[in-house]
């Protein structure tokens, strides 16, 4: 083997070789952390990538690739397939004549995240395979197998990755070419392609047939690993606890599930009757250990302190021992804050010093909540800051309503924000409502990526582009207002005492770019602005 042929990737860019090698047509997502290098990967590759206003459309843009017969890649994180799940559930029944592999980034113990969701239990819910990589190798392997099983069975493949995997280097080297990919076209298939119930029933009968054969070859032939070791002690196991596994207890036997859904209960059976003890190692729910005692295979599984945040061999090494007491909390580290000179500062000061109930969203700008500002009063998910605030304006008395306003980040409010603002017109709070969107230009939180408002591709090339304030003109607000709050700081906070003082619908547009994205923003349109 050359050296050539050894690569040190990441989880996420090991996806992404693996669409490449084997010819994808598109990757496209919604970034979010950690999944967010696998899109920008594939593009860096030269594959064909595209970021979507959010996850649903995502999957959407992915299935219409699949149905043509042709491989698509979406990735996104965790919580992303919550908005996605619409279009995943149905797709599982109407199958795909390409290619369907969608990523799920996990995030145990919320490096990142609002919540730490298993999202295997996604898996059965929808009914669709689901594999599980431990390592960088795994993930280009898998992400492979998913894209065969996938074109195999007629069905989308999710590839569950958790934050150690996609985000950790490890050795990858190529074994053998990927399958060609087909040749794509289109073929029409109303029975499986239109989900009214009349097809939607046999179709589920179809995709619980195939979900059969799919265990049977799981059983057969799945990606498993069975490590033998001491009789006394077997341990099942999946993902990135597997490497814990083998340094917490190199003594054990071990077996390692690459595909998790369907679960080959048989080999599972097999393993736990050949062992004294049989304990299931697992981060986050108990997903394998309930479905295998539902199953009547019994195993052990780990005491209830163990399902938050994630593992490591020390940790694993005292779940093995049956050590269920109380562990000590990890060392407080240094809260992040919002970078010197961000124009947030600015925003979230003259919040407080307006005594504003804030509904708040999902961004840098979430930062705000913590000291020194401590400006937003709830936050829950992507757009939620919009209909949060609304239902406080409707049910809060008037001197309290007449505080409230929705803060919302430029990329958040396209991701889930405009549905948000269609309420805000259509069912008007008596007291009215001020949308507060902060326009820095990008989409910082997650590393500096475009969005439809920004104008500019995933590669940073002039497209069309969503005009805040001429969006919310054509759906019928009259008080739209755009501002540089860090220019005129006590031009921003009149205005907005102004519209906070008034019983009408305001959009207040804070715009000012992102410090750290500025310099780029500037490059990218004096490129744009040459003629070609």
């Amino acid at each position: 083997m050359r050296l050539s042929d050894r690569l040190l990737l990441s989880g996420d860019e090991a996806v992404a070789h693996a669409a490449r090698d084997a010819g994808f047509a598109l990757a496209t997502g919604y970034p979010g952390t950690p999944a967010t290098e696998i899109v920008e990967s594939f593009h860096e590759l030269g594959g064909k990538a595209q970021w979507s206003p959010n996850e649903k459309v995502a999957l959407e843009v992915g299935i219409g690739v699949a149905f043509a017969g042709a491989r698509a890649l979406v990735a996104m994180k965790h919580v992303g397939v919550n908005v996605a799940a619409d279009p995943l559930f149905t797709v599982a029944y109407a199958g795909v004549k390409g290619a369907l592999v969608v990523v799920s980034a996990d995030d145990p113990g919320m490096a990142s995240s609002q919540n730490e969701q298993d999202n295997r239990r996604y898996a059965v819910a929808a009914g669709a395979p689901m594999l599980e990589p431990s390592d960088s190798q795994e993930a280009y392997d898998y992400a492979l197998l998913a894209a065969e099983i996938s074109e195999r069975w007629g069905v989308p493949a999710l590839l569950r990755m958790t934050t150690r995997v996609c985000h950790s280097k490890t050795v990858v080297v190529k074994n053998g070419a990927a399958p060609p990919p087909r040749a794509p076209g289109f073929e029409r298939d109303l029975q499986s392609r239109v989900m009214i119930p009349a097809h939607a029933r046999p179709a589920h009968r179809k995709l619980r047939r195939k979900l059969a054969e799919i265990e049977a070859w799981n059983v057969a032939a799945g990606p498993n690993l069975r490590v033998a070791g001491a009789d006394g002690l077997g341990i099942v196991t999946s993902g990135i606890a597997f490497q814990h596994v083998r340094e917490a207890a190199p003594e054990a036997a071990v077996l390692k599930l690459g595909m998790t859904h369907p679960l080959p209960m048989a080999a599972i059976r097999e393993f736990a009757a050949a062992h004294g003890r049989t304990i299931v190692v697992e981060e986050g729910d108990p997903y394998l250990a309930d479905a295998l005692r539902a199953a009547g295979i019994r195993v052990e599984a780990r005491p209830e302190t163990y399902r938050f945040g994630e593992l490591n061999a020390g940790r694993v090494r005292r779940l093995l021992a049956g050590d269920a007491t109380e562990e000590p909390a990890p060392a407080k580290g240094t809260p992040p804050q919002l970078c010197p000179g961000c124009p947030y500062r600015t925003v979230f000061t003259t919040l407080r010093a307006l005594d504003c109930i804030v509904a708040g969203d999902i961004g840098c700008y979430t930062l705000g909540a913590l000291p020194p500002f401590e400006g937003m009063d709830s936050q829950l998910c992507m757009g939620a800051s919009v209909g949060v605030g609304l239902g406080l304006r409707h049910a809060l008395p008037p001197e309290q309503a007449r505080r409230v306003v929705s803060v919302i980040g430029d990329s958040t409010f396209v991701h889930s924000g405009i549905t948000g603002l269609v309420e805000m017109i259509y069912n008007p709070p008596p007291t009215g409502h001020v949308l507060l969107i902060l326009d820095n230009g990008t989409t910082a939180m997650t590393g500096l990526q475009e969005h439809p408002g920004t104008g500019r591709s995933i590669d940073h090339r002039a497209t069309g582009k969503v005009v805040f304030e001429d969006l919310a003109r054509t759906l019928g607000v009259t008080n739209v207002h755009v501002i540089d709050p860090t220019a005129d700081a006590g031009a921003f906070r009149d205005l907005l005492a102004g519209c906070l003082a008034s019983n009408a619908a305001s959009v207040v547009i804070a715009r000012r770019n992102c410090l750290l994205a500025a310099g780029a923003i500037k490059a990218y349109e004096q490129c744009n602005e040459q003629p070609s």
